[in-house]
């Protein structure tokens, strides 16, 4: 690692070690710890801009210039992209397709198999209370 490496590693990166590229890290200690003099005055300097970038809050967008570069960006003919997940929109349709026909077909066998299963004691409940009327119409009418 060369010293003026090292300065651009502080002026892309600031005084933070640890907010440098990793591969670079264990160079960048190695001419700190040689040659401790040359970049005291450098990282003293980074540091103290670093305080600064701290301490200032984040710059919030207005409203009015968001709906501008909106406006500016439909003007020049760009619209919000919806390939990446086009694709994916089509694969949950053709599940939820899916799904619903397997309900349905599931809801109709399920009716005519009932129907088909309970024909034969449908028919014995009716044997039996027409039955039950005979025994009683015979002892009304004795």
């Amino acid at each position: 690692m060369t010293s003026e490496r090292f300065l651009a590693l502080i002026a892309a990166y600031g005084a933070d070690a640890r907010r440098w590229p990793e591969r670079e890290r264990a160079a960048a200690r190695a001419l700190a710890d040689a040659d401790p003099a040359a970049v005291h005055s450098a990282l003293a300097e980074a540091d103290a801009v670093d305080a600064l970038l701290h301490l200032s809050r984040p710059v919030q967008p207005s409203l009015a210039l968001r709906d501008r570069v909106i406006a500016s960006a439909a003007e020049a003919g760009l619209k919000a992209r919806r390939e990446g997940r086009r694709w994916l929109d089509r694969l949950a349709f053709a599940f939820g397709a899916g799904w619903a026909v397997a309900a349905c077909a599931g809801v109709v066998a399920g009716v005519m198999l009932t129907t088909h299963l309970t024909a034969d004691a449908q028919a014995d409940a009716v044997l039996y209370q027409a039955s039950l009327m005979a025994v009683d119409d015979t002892e009304v009418l004795g």
